[in-house]
């Protein structure tokens, strides 16, 4: 059975961490102590749902989060440091404050260590996240124990719907750019300037003009897409916000 620690104190663990080269002890105390802190814990770097969605949205609501009072958010895998901050980089994911939990301590220690040998894994842990302030646990979301990896209720929405169901999210928008296109460079600011989240699709980096016809109708860049709705270019897009 897992286990709900909800109003219970965070375990007392030291973290083994490499931070420029250099071994480096951080201890949950240094993480919790003073401050309002979301955990999200996950089976193992690099696997499909932790890189797809799980990591990725709660890196990109780290903003949102932190307008409304949360200090850090952390992600806890038993996976060794190494591991950890190389899928830190491959994800872009400089929001996030990695803690590697080779040994499974800390997931022991929140009764949250599963075996999952059928898979070739070992001990890991089970898919859950938290809000914990001061060093108290004040909210647990747990997946279902059900077969397989579920995912349905310790996603980064789920937590900001708890902490502050009328916060603002602000849209998502990707646009298809060239290396170098001072349109491209426009299109940016006026994003930040509007505060829509970005993703930036490179062409020549897999995508191809024809992939970019395909998508939009036209090769040239940037286009642009927010929320799902076609936008068009540069142009366009100041008549968007406008």
């Amino acid at each position: 059975m897992l286990n709900d620690k909800t109003e219970k104190n965070i375990p007392l663990i030291t973290f083994k961490t490499q931070q420029n080269n250099q071994w480096h002890d951080v201890s949950t105390m240094d993480i919790f102590n003073h401050k309002t802190v979301i955990v999200f814990s996950l089976p193992g770097a690099y696997t499909p749902t932790c890189s797809s969605s799980h990591l990725p949205r709660f890196n990109e609501l780290a903003p949102v989060f932190k307008d409304n009072g949360v200090d850090t958010i952390v992600c806890i895998s038993v996976n060794d440091t190494f591991v950890m901050n190389e899928w830190q980089k491959d994800q872009e994911a400089e929001n996030i404050t990695m803690l590697p939990d080779g040994n499974g301590e800390f997931t022991e220690e929140m009764g949250m260590l599963v075996n999952k040998s059928d898979l070739g894994f070992g001990n890991r842990s089970w898919r859950y996240s938290m809000l914990v302030k001061d060093g108290v646990i004040e909210k647990m979301f747990i997946e279902p124990e059900v077969e397989g990896d579920p995912f349905e209720v310790s996603d980064a929405d789920t937590m900001l719907n708890y902490i502050n169901a009328d916060a603002i999210v602000p849209k998502s928008a990707t646009i298809f750019s060239r290396k170098g296109c001072p349109h491209c460079r426009r299109a940016l600011d006026l994003l930040a300037k509007n505060k829509v989240f970005v993703e930036v699709v490179e062409l020549g980096k897999g995508i191809t003009s024809r992939s970019l016809r395909a998508v939009s109708g036209k090769s040239s860049t940037p286009q642009i897409f927010i929320g799902g709705q076609y936008i068009g270019g540069a142009d366009e897009l100041e008549q968007f916000f406008k």
